[in-house]
């Protein structure tokens, strides 16, 4: 099952996001087999975007939990939601 996976960050949490950005980066590589997609969203307040392939939603909350970005402070909200691709390469799936 497939989910998407919508992050806020704090207000000025841009040194934050420097500061952890390679153990971030280092945990999506560790967790490729379920984190099928990531990156930042190009807003004033930050955030990203995660694309997740996992088993219920208890497995997507804990890989949240897990991510370095989440310990430190910089995620303000988090919100997640079954999502299913019925598009793709310009093609109906």
């Amino acid at each position: 099952m497939m989910f998407a996976v919508l992050f806020s960050d704090v207000p000025d949490g841009h040194t934050l996001r420097q500061t952890h950005i390679d153990a971030h980066i280092d945990f999506l590589e560790a967790h490729s087999a379920e984190i099928r997609a990531a990156g930042p969203l190009d807003r004033a307040s930050g955030g990203g975007l995660w694309l997740v392939e996992a088993g219920d939603l208890s497995q997507v909350e804990a890989l949240v939990r897990e991510d370095p970005f989440w310990d430190v402070g910089l995620r303000a909200d988090v919100e997640i939601a079954p999502w299913r691709q019925v598009f793709a390469d310009g093609e109906r799936l």
